[in-house]
């Protein structure tokens, strides 16, 4: 049946709740294994005022015993430091003290580039913070959380990932492609705005404080990097089990995405044939592989055994300190928008979102391809397909 996950809770709710379902019995599972990529979400240079409020910390509620799963849902709670401050204007309960239209923090000035007007429009939120509360960028704190197990998984299965940004406002890493992926893991988690180029390190940061200052927003691109996924998985034969395209989903589900692509990219367009497609090779010991990976891991909407490479450019967060101009929806008349609590550029953070995304999207085919109910088994069945490849 595959992985899935729900995910429920608001920006300043109480907490952030994900269910997830499908993982095998007795895989290996704690607290510290979730955590410290929360940690990981919550650094980068540019992040706001809120990484100082939650310090994110995950309960498992359910679906683990002493330190494995059960194969039953696992329920991950990760608690609002801050809603001490919100339960008047966040709480569950009906209003008794004050009428609807002296709500505190009211939002009827919908700012662009948000999900403000459109949620409202749909659901009929003439207050739209019930809207920008959940379509918030918090969200992807539980996202983390469940991709944070679905790595675990990986891990337990030869698959490992990594996540880096090449490009912060227009300054472009030169990124070494005969690096490891432990020495790409080194340096762009040593670095704060997780580039693996030190030589563009402190203009990326300079960029995001003359954004800071001027009161705008910068955007970027972040690249995500598997290794380890046995040929073979995902499908060519019906559209909606691509692997690749499950992927691309995963990348612009992440808020303020707005683009993905493997390998070399949008750069195949502007090469001959001869210089997109990688040649096949075989030798005894690796059996299969491709003298390059122009297409990023894939082929047919399939694995090919190379590394998986994939891009995903975060536009700049519209949420600007120059506010841009916006419609009041009670008085239709024109107002700057209003201001949210922010940061000024989320790209470092967004690479650690998109290395789990990708991460969950990895795992659910691998569960989907193979037996899964039990853990052991799970590995055996891989490990099988990994020989089966290389002799075939």
């Amino acid at each position: 049946m595959g992985l899935r996950y729900l995910t429920a809770g608001e920006s300043h709710g109480p907490q952030l709740t994900a269910i997830l379902e499908g993982l095998p019995a007795g895989m290996p599972l704690l607290t510290e294994d979730i955590n410290a990529e929360l940690a990981r979400r919550q650094q980068g240079y540019g992040r706001g005022r809120r990484m100082q409020i939650e310090k994110d910390t995950v309960e498992i509620m359910s679906g683990v015993r002493h330190g494995q799963t059960l194969g039953s849902p696992v329920a991950l709670v990760v608690k609002n430091n801050d809603w001490k401050h919100w339960t008047k204007i966040m709480g569950a309960e009906p209003l008794v003290d004050m009428e609807e239209d002296e709500v505190k923090r009211k939002v009827t000035r919908p700012r662009p580039g948000h999900a403000d007007l459109n949620g409202g429009i749909k659901y009929g939120h003439r207050d739209m913070r019930n809207v920008l509360e959940r379509s918030s960028a918090r969200e992807t704190t539980v996202r983390v959380a469940a991709g944070a197990v679905a790595k675990k998984l990986l891990s337990l299965v030869g698959v490992n990932i990594v996540a880096h940004v090449v490009e912060i406002g227009g300054i472009k890493a030169n990124v070494d492609r005969t690096l490891t992926l432990e020495a790409l893991k080194e340096r762009s988690e040593s670095s704060p705005v997780r580039t693996v180029d030190p030589n563009v390190e402190q203009d990326m940061m300079n960029a995001i404080d003359e954004a800071k200052k001027s009161g705008d927003s910068i955007g970027g691109i972040v690249e995500v990097i598997a290794e380890g996924m046995p040929a073979g998985i995902g499908s060519y034969v019906h559209y909606d089990r691509k692997l690749d395209a499950k992927l691309a989903g995963a990348m612009v589900s992440i808020n303020a995405f707005k683009g993905v692509e493997f390998g070399i990219g949008f750069e195949a367009a502007r090469k001959p044939g001869s210089e997109v497609h990688d040649e096949i090779a075989w030798d005894k010991e690796t059996g299969y592989y491709r003298k390059s990976n122009r297409l990023g891991g894939f082929e047919g909407g399939m694995t090919t055994g190379m590394p998986i490479v994939v891009r995903g450019v975060m536009k700049p967060i519209p949420t600007l300190y120059k506010p841009l101009m916006s419609v009041d929806i009670e008085t239709k008349e024109p107002f700057s928008a209003s201001i949210e609590r922010s940061d000024s550029c989320a790209v470092p953070a967004a690479a650690v979102v998109a290395e789990h995304v990708v991460a969950w999207e990895l795992a659910n085919a691998l569960v989907e391809q193979f037996y899964s109910d039990r853990f052991e088994t799970f590995v055996e069945e891989i490990q099988k397909q990994r020989e089966y490849a290389r002799g075939f």
